[in-house]
């Protein structure tokens, strides 16, 4: 498991969650993650800097920063993909609006 990896959760609202907690920290029995929801079913959402659309497999999701919480590393299902490459910035740049407001 590593930073910014993408992972299938059981919620019909949250299809799928993104882990943000260090690596250095994947011995912990729960990781920080972010949900991603569809964007078509929450449109107003959309904040570019708080809340960036994330294409993922030619879907569109909201990464819901605000949303943010801790879960169980073992109720995370199948992975999907790793993000950092292509939204590592983006990512990072949301979670220092959220935290620290610039």
């Amino acid at each position: 498991m590593a930073r910014f990896d993408v992972y299938e959760y059981d919620n019909k609202r949250v299809p799928l969650v993104i882990e943000v907690q260090a690596d250095l920290l994947e011995g912990l029995i729960t990781t920080v993650v972010i949900p991603l929801v569809e964007e078509q079913s929450c449109s107003e959402e959309t904040l570019p800097r708080l809340k960036p659309i994330i294409s993922i497999n030619n879907n569109n999701f909201i990464l819901m920063t605000t949303d943010i919480s801790a879960v169980p590393r073992n109720t995370l299902g199948k992975y999907i993909s790793n993000l950092e490459e292509h939204h590592g910035d983006e990512i990072t740049e949301a979670l220092d609006f959220l935290f620290q407001g610039f």
